[in-house]
């Protein structure tokens, strides 16, 4: 590729990212895909549905990420999700926060910028909070924090953590065709849990999974295949552009949202230019924003009072802090990270989903109290 042809393939890549994010919107706003809310019906009515929805869209998203390892796409190597270290306490840790406050703050990073589409200046408070939680965590006082404690305790493999990866050191097949039936396996059997019950196959829990899951893998392919070059033509290294991590990314929506901030203050320094990650979270928003205003449900919406102000904030910066300890939220963990079998994106996410759970049992003992 020439170096005159860089702002044109750019521009596409950012471009086919932003309709993604407004599809993953659309799809959230008019299916009411939401982590809190699948975990939250099943610990206060005993509701599987959303959940299955999320398990036919972890399935989705798996089968289609791990089919193009098998063809020789994608590596999970090449995204932050598959290192070699394995930063144990700080998944568990991190993801304990993040569903702890996602509960507090009414829904995690996705559901709040969904919110903001719909209407929900609460979910625009929680966003700026959010936002500067995770870049303090990212490069500011709470980072150092982090890096001093959490991120100093784990585990160094003799391969990336992804579970291919490990297998073919450790039996020797090559890592393409275990994740292919690796993949494969785990995939359908989502997905067979996501339907296995009436409640799994309506149509809107079919288009929440089915269509959240594909969007999920169609960012992994634009990140992964279209916007990587094995040799960029001025620094002669193998890149993938438009990523902060400089990595192969799909959807995630903490870190993101601090770039987005970061971006939008300093707008006029030209080091400051747009990634996947930050024109995903204005997607988001914009295609949420869209469904709402067609279905006239877009609500203006503010806080109850000084207790619903002090529980958003505090869900905020818990999910600011423990999403970027975590390496991902409900969809960076839940969906993308996920669908690359890594040993921590399944740890980041077993956290988030004890977290929910913990904080949902806490606002049901409350309640008692008060009554």
């Amino acid at each position: 590729m020439q170096e005159a042809e860089l702002p044109r393939l750019l521009s596409q890549v950012l471009g086919l990212a932003f309709v993604c994010a407004v599809v993953f919107g659309a799809l959230a706003q008019r299916t009411h895909f939401c982590t809190m809310g699948a975990v939250a019906d099943i610990v206060n009515m005993g509701d599987w549905g959303r959940m299955r929805m999320w398990l036919l869209a972890m399935g989705v998203a798996t089968l289609g990420f791990n089919a193009m390892v098998a063809v020789g796409w994608l590596q999970a190597g090449d995204s932050v999700y598959a290192a070699p270290r394995l930063l144990w306490l700080s998944h568990a840790v991190g993801g304990l926060m993040f569903g702890f406050g996602m509960v507090l703050a009414s829904g995690c990073g996705s559901k709040t910028l969904v919110r903001i589409g719909g209407g929900s200046l609460k979910a625009l408070v929680v966003f700026l909070v959010l936002g500067l939680a995770a870049y303090a965590t990212l490069r500011g006082i709470t980072a150092v924090a982090r890096v001093a404690t959490v991120d100093a305790v784990g585990i160094t493999l003799p391969a990336g953590q992804d579970l291919p990866s490990l297998l073919a050191v450790w039996i020797g097949a090559p890592r393409t065709v275990l994740a292919g039936w690796l993949g494969g396996g785990i995939g359908l059997g989502l997905v067979g849990l996501g339907l296995w019950r009436r409640e799994g196959r309506s149509a809107e829990l079919l288009l929440g999974g089915l269509g959240s899951g594909a969007v999920i893998v169609a960012v992994w392919w634009l990140s992964g295949r279209l916007a990587h070059l094995a040799e960029h033509p001025v620094t002669l290294e193998a890149v993938f552009l438009a990523t902060n991590s400089k990595r192969m990314e799909s959807l995630s929506f903490v870190a993101p949202v601090a770039y987005m901030l970061d971006w939008l203050i300093l707008f006029s320094d030209t080091s400051k230019v747009l990634s996947i990650g930050i024109v995903a979270t204005l997607g988001l928003v914009v295609g949420s924003a869209a469904v709402a205003l067609l279905q006239r449900s877009f609500r203006w919406e503010g806080f109850g009072g000084v207790e619903d102000t002090a529980c958003h904030l505090l869900g905020a910066v818990l999910m600011g802090v423990g999403g970027v300890t975590a390496l991902g939220c409900t969809i960076g963990q839940g969906l993308s990270g996920v669908s690359t079998l890594s040993l921590g994106s399944y740890l980041s996410l077993a956290a988030i989903v004890l977290g929910a759970v913990a904080a949902l049992r806490y606002q049901v003992w409350r309640l008692e109290r008060l009554v």
